[in-house]
Formats: structure tokens, C-alpha cells, sequence
């Protein structure tokens, strides 16, 4: 189990409710963002789960220029310093495509760390495409929505997407997912891996002990299965 966070006192209730592991954001309400330094720094010192860190220079599409490229670069070095775990990120073309060349020039920069490609490929023409192009990146997960808004409205082509990765790459359904749907989400899809913000159900100025409660309630959700 994933969660998302863009604090230290988020992640470290994350991690007590049960969170397997931790993607750290900047501007969550944008979709994330990379993180600082200084809280990349900060969360680390603070919580023993894995953390991914978010590699992106910016709100908005994931059609970056030259320089936002090289910025990226610099984020995954700066991630790497900082201690995390993992990266987050994804390239597309003008068209919609999945950038294979930048994405593969940046998964083999993370290296050894692993790397997630996130929901930029939900806006891939032609998902199943998408995913051979992930595959053929190095990246290790691909965090997918099944192209809807949330995934629980994809149910049936995040399976498909989980069926023809083939262990290739983790197909992790994200998106909308709570405790009172992600066991039937798991269970549907056969994904092994779950992203939450639960942001639908814990408001970003609650408090951490209910942020950690729904945690708690999402890990309890499918620890069965």
C-alpha cells in the first residue's frame, strides 16, 4: 500500500497506519510536484518506509522542454542525496504517446533506484500501447487510473493492463481507491501494489490522527486477501 503525502507529519501518519511504502509530493493539488530538498531531507530522517520522491518540474501536461528536462535530472541526483527510495515520473510526447527515449534516458539516470511511471500514461491515446512503451522504459511500476478519472471506473482495464504486463512491470491501480473499495480492487484487478491520497475521503486540513485512521481502515481493507 502507497500513499501520497507532501508533509512529514502526513507521511509519518502514514507510516503508522500501516503504509508500506511513501510517495512524497510538492503541490499536491496539481497532482504533485517534486518535493525540496529540505522535505525530501526532513521525511527521510523521519520515517523508516521506502519513499518514492515525485519528479516533476511543474504542474499541468508532461510534454517537458530541454530545460525541464535537465531539471529533472538534477531533481533525481537531488532525490538520490536526500535518501529516497525510488522516483516518480513520466514524459509524453506532443501527441500523447509515451516519451520511450527520455523516459529510458532518465529510469537508467535513477538507476539502481527504481522508478514509477505515474498518471501521465492515463492520457495515452491507446493504453495498451502505452504500456508496452512503459516496459520498454526499464521502469519498474506504472501507476494507472485505467485512463478514468478514478480507478474504480476501470475496473476491467486495469486488469487487462495487469493481465498483459505479465510481471513485466507492477501495474498499481491509483486514483479514488479507499477502504471501502479497495479490496474489490485488488481482488478485480489482481494488482499487487495499491496507490491512495484519500484525498475523497480525508481532508487535506484534517488532522494527522485522521489522516493515519483512514490509513489504518485502507491497510485493514485488503490485509485479508
Amino acid at each position: 500500500m502507497e500513499i501520497s503525502v507532501e508533509s512529514v507529519e502526513r507521511a509519518v501518519a502514514a507510516e503508522r497506519g500501516g503504509a508500506s511504502r511513501i510517495e512524497l509530493c510538492g503541490a499536491l493539488e496539481v497532482g504533485g510536484v517534486t518535493p525540496s530538498a529540505e522535505l525530501m531531507r526532513e521525511t527521510r530522517a523521519c520515517v523508516w518506509a521506502p519513499i518514492f520522491a515525485m519528479v516533476r518540474p511543474r504542474g499541468g501536461n508532461f510534454v517537458y522542454s530541454a530545460a525541464e528536462f535537465e531539471e529533472m535530472k538534477r531533481s533525481i541526483e537531488a532525490a538520490r542525496a536526500a535518501g529516497m527510495d525510488g522516483v516518480v515520473l513520466g514524459l509524453l510526447h506532443v501527441h500523447g504517446s509515451v516519451d520511450v527515449a527520455r523516459t529510458t534516458e532518465l529510469v537508467r539516470a535513477a538507476a539502481p533506484l527504481p522508478v514509477t511511471f505515474h498518471r501521465a500514461f492515463d492520457e495515452s491515446a491507446d493504453l495498451y500501447a502505452a504500456l508496452e512503451d512503459v516496459v520498454a522504459t526499464g521502469a519498474s511500476r506504472l501507476l494507472t487510473s485505467g485512463g478514468e478519472a478514478t480507478a474504480p471506473k476501470a475496473v476491467a482495464r486495469i486488469a487487462e493492463l495487469v493481465r498483459r504486463a505479465r510481471g513485466r512491470v507492477v501495474v498499481m491501480p491509483g486514483s479514488g481507491i479507499t477502504a471501502g473499495n479497495a479490496a474489490e480492487m485488488a481482488a478485480a484487478t489482481g494488482a499487487e501494489e495499491i496507490h491512495a491520497g484519500l484525498s475523497s475521503v480525508v481532508a487535506g486540513d484534517a488532522v494527522e490522527e485522521e489522516f493515519e485512521m483512514e490509513v489504518r481502515r485502507l491497510v485493514g481493507s485488503v490485509a485479508t486477501i
